[in-house]
């Protein structure tokens, strides 16, 4: 009997989108900035620095379109989070 390997599904219900913007990630007083790489309807995918603490809801603002989103962190792998808009 042979099995068949059967690839992962895509997860996300509305198409993203490859960017290269910068942003800010906004919480209380303080701001990290990082790139935002993909981008749809209802979340992102960011890299921010090695070193920088990102809580787990923060404020995300994309300086070229002067636009906020309200975030909380679904993943994190590295200096990478994905995120969706609340």
């Amino acid at each position: 009997m042979t099995t068949i390997a059967i690839a992962d599904t895509e997860a996300r219900t509305t198409p993203r989108r490859k960017v290269l913007d910068s942003g800010l990630i906004r919480f209380g007083e303080f701001s990290v900035l990082c790139v935002i790489r993909n981008l749809s309807e209802i979340g992102a995918a960011l890299d921010a620095a090695p070193q920088s603490f990102v809580p787990d809801q923060f404020t995300l603002i994309v300086v070229r379109k002067k636009k906020t989103y309200p975030c909380t962190v679904i993943w994190r792998k590295g200096t990478r989070l994905g995120v969706s808009f609340c």
